[in-house]
């Protein structure tokens, strides 16, 4: 089962793609701008994921993709790196499900020679296990 870590990843990773949600059954394409503020998702990413995990909201899935937010976040389905591409995907727990992942469309893609998307990252922390990591291998 995909948590719900797992499935605001998954988003965040296809938006900084250029990947949209589409809400209410694909009639309204959201696209939030920016993804990342410093160290969290931004106030629009939230947003949108409060959007899109709203009842009221209709179904709510990534462009290119079958299976909507809810779904995913059912013990049914999980999100797990694409073969090709490393990106997260939706991938049945049980069961057959279409092996498609959503960078099938994106020309170019994958791309090595430009950064992949990332979570956000909490520079202290990392740099503070930098830090201890230095010391260690020096003997400190």
């Amino acid at each position: 089962m995909a948590s719900e870590q797992h499935v605001r990843q998954y988003l965040a990773y296809w938006f900084q793609l250029g990947k949209p949600v589409l809400i209410n059954g694909g009639r309204l394409r959201v696209l939030p701008r920016p993804i990342i503020q410093g160290d969290r998702y931004s106030p629009e990413f939230e947003a949108c994921w409060q959007q899109v995990c709203s009842p009221a909201s209709g179904d709510c899935y990534l462009e290119g993709t079958e299976q909507t937010i809810a779904e995913l976040l059912s013990p049914a389905w999980d999100v797990d790196p694409c073969s090709r591409c490393a990106m997260p995907v939706p991938v049945k727990v049980q069961g057959v499900a279409a092996l498609e992942c959503p960078c099938v469309d994106l020309p170019g893609w994958p791309n090595t020679e430009l950064p992949s998307p990332r979570a956000p990252i909490q520079s202290q922390t990392r740099m503070g296990q930098l830090r201890d990591r230095l010391r260690q291998s020096h003997g400190e």
